[in-house]
């Protein structure tokens, strides 16, 4: 798989300066499949390289840019108006991933774009959550009675909303993993965890292990994979921030064994360092809890490599389309118990067919 020089540049933006007009081609589709130009557009201008890249480049990159910046400011007017819709419920609410790094301004909200709101609430607390919501104008864009029951019998969040005037889509989870998945895990120490903001009321974000302990679970076990690389990149830029902090690996690592999310964790580390250069210790992954065994992790690099490449088509290698279905028959696997899984498919399967004819 050729992956340059998008990876070049992820890993030293300087690299950018480098480049010729053939090169920069290439970044430029590359970077836009990958939902990384603003990412990469921002990086350029923050590191004063703007003045040394070709004149040729430059509208491209200030486009970029300005998709982003208009982007965060929408996601956080939208963040206020969920914020005041909530702010008579009881109990915490998390911004998750993407909102999370815009209004806390993390290292991963620079040039990140967004396509939902996503917010973590006690379980208790859901119907309430979803009363106050629906008042305020979100409205659930499953409306098949199979879908419905698909989303609060056996998954971690509602059918998704979307406002019926602003048609902004958010995302209200009670767990971090489906009810039904083989990996257990829990939201009440993460939401009992939170850091609140303290310029939007009744919003927290997650403690920064569950920052990644929550963009590792969402990447490598749910798989996504059409915005996999930009999920890469957030957790090399989280880890990267995080680390200066004191003992940040062995609370990660002990976070990740409390949560049951050390599989995950582990997916993440070794993808990190291999495609991003990210600086995680070598006894770090070697002691992170629930790794796979031996003769799984060379199995696991391909799909996931491939995983990591398929939105990119100047990366795919020959098997890329094999091992992102094999990926995403993992995914489901992992979701859902046989018995479950079987009916939904072809539930989903059938349901195609009819939207086709």
């Amino acid at each position: 798989m050729n992956c340059r020089p998008l990876l070049d540049v992820l890993r030293d933006p300087a690299h950018m300066t480098t480049l010729d007009l053939g090169d920069w081609d290439l970044l430029l589709r590359q970077a836009g499949a990958a939902g990384l130009l603003s990412r990469i557009a921002v990086q350029a201008e923050t590191l004063g390289l703007d003045a040394s890249l070709p004149d040729a480049v430059k509208p491209h990159l200030t486009a970029a840019r300005t998709v982003a910046t208009k982007q965060r400011q929408a996601v956080r007017w939208e963040a206020r108006r969920v914020a005041q819709t909530l702010a008579d419920i009881d109990g915490p609410a998390l911004l998750l991933k993407g909102a999370a790094y815009a209004i806390a301004g993390l290292p991963p909200a620079a040039g990140r774009l967004f396509s939902d709101i996503d917010i973590l609430v006690p379980r208790a607390q859901l119907g309430q959550v979803e009363g106050a919501l629906l008042l305020a104008g979100w409205h659930a864009q499953k409306q098949d009675d199979y879908d419905q029951r698909y989303y609060r019998r056996w998954m971690h969040e509602l059918p998704p909303l979307t406002h019926i005037r602003r048609g902004t889509v958010l995302d209200v989870h009670h767990n971090l993993l489906p009810e039904t998945a083989r990996i257990r895990t829990h939201a009440g120490p993460i939401l009992a965890a939170a850091q609140a903001l303290a310029d939007l009321p009744g919003l927290s974000i997650p403690a920064n292990t569950d920052l990644v302990l929550h963009s590792a679970c969402h990447l490598f076990h749910e798989g996504e994979w059409g915005h996999g690389l930009r999920d890469l990149v957030d957790l090399d830029a989280m880890l990267r921030a995080f680390a200066a902090e004191p003992e940040f690996w062995p609370s990660l690592l002990a976070r990740a064994q409390a949560l049951n999310l050390g599989r995950p964790l582990y997916y993440a580390l070794d993808c990190c360092r291999r495609w991003l250069h990210t600086p995680i210790p070598a006894h770090i992954i070697a002691t992170c809890p629930s790794r796979p065994s031996p003769w799984q992790r060379p199995l696991m690099r391909q799909l996931f490599d491939a995983g990591l490449a398929s939105a990119l088509p100047t990366c795919q290698g020959r098997l890329v389309k094999l091992a992102t279905f094999i990926l995403f028959v993992r995914g489901h696997y992992l979701r859902m118990p046989w018995h479950l899984l079987l009916p939904h498919l072809l539930h989903q399967a059938l349901r195609r067919d009819r939207e086709k004819n």
